[in-house]
Formats: structure tokens, C-alpha cells, sequence
């Protein structure tokens, strides 16, 4: 290790998350009770967010248990994926839920399917397209509608109703990045460079825990992935991914390093992993490349410079870097 440990610490060394394979198979997270929080009502916006009144404009739905009865594995999976990512692209859906296609019949059957959620209300689109609207119907943003919302709740066993916010454009990029992660995993599973045991969006990413003094504290990161490589290996390597934007202030990501290394001292992690803390890989991205590398840099500076930060914990990478990442088991 070439970095600063910043004082001793009864929990293990730091290791890439390498552990006992997980018997863990899902690629996305289905909705339930663990991460209901989703779909449960807010009487204030999303940090990012501002209201807008919802409206009627289709053909109101009775019988929810019979449209339940109605829909296909497929439907439900979409749905539940909206549902989880709160945002979703034609594109993206496509990848997660038709990547068995070949890319042109994947995206036509991914708009058809699509347009008959949406004329069931299940599904509804932004006003907004990402790539404009030269992208066309593959730029449509997608998230869950009325119908769609009281569906989910319907099977979940929830009560609690979830206002829509129309985002802005900051809130609905980060989210659209998140989802552009859990893609790149899904297609590096798929096309067996990697094995995806398990990705874990925020908030069922999220780590709630006790601080020092009996404070309730929650660690964010963005979110939590398991894989083996190469596919099969008995080993798996467990990383928290944060999707950085270019949006926040360099000492904002190092405090968000700190609560990292506060929460790894308390060995909790440890306990579940057999002795191992997962890597923190820093994806980062801005409008401008030139931009981006240089707070890639100046991230990487601030953490070796920072007597209490482990520099062994952190992997700061450019989003097309992060497959390689995984098949070289977290280690730069």
C-alpha cells in the first residue's frame, strides 16, 4: 500500500471485496418492501425535483387485479426496472430487458411494448428527450404512471401513494448515469466478461448503521455491485460505485470519502464479507473530457493527501473504464 492509513484500525486490511462466491443472481432490484421507499408517497420533491400536478388524460383503469392478471413476465420486469431507476431511455430499457435481441428488432420490440404500457397507463414519458428531438421515440425517458404506481403497490402490499415530480435536467442526468452503469454491468454479464451477481440500486444500496455517539447514520453510495471474474470464479469482488457528473465541488467528494472510511473502521461490512470491505470506485464524468480528467486527478490528489483516507480503498475511473475494472477484480 503507497498510501496514508491515517492511524491504526482494528478492522482488517482493505481488499477488493473478495469473498466466498454469492449464491445472489439478480441483475436489478425487484420492488418489495425493502425498497418501497420508491414508490411510498412525499409531500416534498426529490432533491432536484419540482412538483407538477398530475392529470388525467387516458382512459381511467377500474380492475387493477385484472390488468395484474393481463401482463406478461416482461411487463412486470420493465415496470419493476422503471420503478427502481425512477427514470429509464428507450436505450436502456432495451439493453436491460431485451438484450437477447439482436439490437434493431431489440429496440422495435422495446417500442411496442413500451407503447402499449404507456396506452394502459402503466408508463408514462417526459416532456424532455435526451439526444433531442433528432433521437426520436429512442430518446423518450420513460417512468411509472398512475396505473403503473397503484399496479406496483397492488403487488408489493404497499398503501402509500408516490407523487410524481417532473425532474430537472441535473437530477433525471445523474439518475439516467446510475442507469447507465447497471447497463454496462447487465451487457459485460451478458456477453460473459464479467459474472453480475448482484446490483443493488440506491436506495436498497444504501447502508443504514450507528455512528459514534448513537447517531443513526445513513452511507449513500449511488450503487452496490458483485461480480466474478473471470465468470464462475469461486471469488467475488464487491465494490460501492458513486457517478460523479462534474457537478460537485472536489472537497463535497472527499467528505463523501470520509463517510466511506468512517463506516469501513466500524468493521459492519466486514462482518457480512468474511473479513472484506468493498472498493469505492469514484465514476467520473463532466461535459467536457478535459474537465473530467482533471478532477479525476485532483480527486486522486486530495485522497493521498488526506492523513485519515485510506488510498488503497478508492478507484477513481472514467465510465468506460469500469468493465475492465470488474474483470480485473476491483485492483487498478
Amino acid at each position: 500500500m503507497t498510501g496514508n492509513e491515517g492511524g491504526a484500525s482494528s478492522t482488517p486490511t482493505v481488499r477488493a471485496g473478495i469473498r466466498a462466491a454469492s449464491t445472489h443472481s439478480a441483475t436489478s432490484v425487484p420492488v418489495n418492501a425493502e425498497n418501497r421507499v420508491l414508490l411510498d408517497a412525499n409531500d416534498g420533491a426529490h432533491s432536484g425535483t419540482t412538483h407538477r400536478p398530475w392529470r388525467q388524460t387516458r382512459q381511467p383503469i377500474r380492475d387493477i387485479s385484472a390488468l395484474a392478471k393481463q401482463l406478461g413476465e416482461r411487463d412486470w420486469s420493465i415496470l419493476r426496472s422503471v420503478a427502481t431507476h425512477r427514470f429509464l431511455t428507450v436505450r436502456q430499457i432495451q439493453a436491460l430487458q431485451f438484450g437477447e435481441l439482436p439490437e434493431a428488432s431489440g429496440l422495435r420490440a422495446a417500442q411496442r411494448v413500451l407503447a402499449r404500457l404507456h396506452d394502459q397507463r402503466l408508463l408514462s414519458r417526459l416532456a424532455q428527450r435526451i439526444g433531442g428531438i433528432q433521437a426520436g421515440s429512442s430518446g423518450l425517458v420513460y417512468y411509472i404512471d398512475d396505473v403503473g404506481e397503484r399496479l406496483l403497490r397492488f403487488d408489493s402490499g404497499g398503501s402509500a401513494r408516490r407523487r410524481f415530480h417532473e425532474p430537472t435536467r441535473r437530477f433525471l442526468d445523474h439518475q439516467l448515469a446510475i442507469a447507465d452503469v447497471h447497463v454496462a454491468l447487465v451487457q459485460a454479464d451478458r456477453q460473459e466478461q464479467v459474472e453480475l451477481l448482484k446490483c443493488d440500486i440506491e436506495p436498497t444500496a444504501w447502508r443504514q448503521y450507528v455512528g459514534m455517539g448513537g447517531a443513526r447514520l445513513t452511507l449513500k453510495p449511488d450503487l452496490y455491485a458483485e461480480t466474478a471474474a473471470p465468470p464462475g470464479n469461486e471469488y467475488v469482488d464487491s465494490c460501492f460505485i458513486e457517478v460523479d457528473m462534474g457537478t460537485e465541488s472536489i472537497p463535497t467528494l472527499v467528505k463523501k470519502c470520509r463517510e466511506y472510511e468512517a463506516y469501513r473502521r466500524l468493521g459492519i461490512e466486514q462482518d457480512r464479507n468474511d473479513g472484506a470491505f468493498p472498493a469505492v470506485v469514484w465514476s467520473m464524468t463532466a461535459s467536457d473530457p478535459s474537465k473530467a480528467e482533471r478532477r479525476r486527478q485532483a480527486l486522486r490528489q486530495a485522497i493521498d493527501a488526506d492523513r485519515n483516507l485510506r488510498n488503497d480503498l478508492f478507484r477513481i475511473i472514467a465510465p468506460n473504464e469500469l468493465v475492465p475494472l470488474m474483470q480485473q477484480g476491483c485492483q487498478l
